[in-house]
């Protein structure tokens, strides 16, 4: 997790009080499962999925095989590990 000090000004010490030089990190970033992109990784993932399922072409060929899907859910996974990965660069 990325995480930011606090200027020594405005950290709170172990003894409650404010400014005594002690600095705490804060987090940059939220929990993955907080966030939208979470939600729409596993709404498509689950899509994805059906869709495989589903289509089927005439005389029921398999249009959207097992190997496509996968394909495209490692596709989907892959760029939101990206996604989580900038999410947490520290900008200077």
């Amino acid at each position: 997790m990325a995480a930011t000090p606090i200027p020594a000004g405005r950290a709170e010490t172990s003894r409650g009080g404010i400014g005594a030089g002690l600095s705490r990190l804060a987090t940059e970033t939220k929990a993955a499962f907080k966030t939208t992109e979470f939600y729409a990784y596993v709404v498509t993932f689950a899509l994805i999925l059906i869709a495989g399922a589903q289509i089927k072409e005439k005389n029921n060929v398999d249009a959207f095989r097992a190997d496509k899907v996968w394909l495209y859910i490692t596709i989907l996974t892959v760029g939101y590990m990206v996604a989580r990965g900038l999410g947490q660069v520290r900008q200077p």
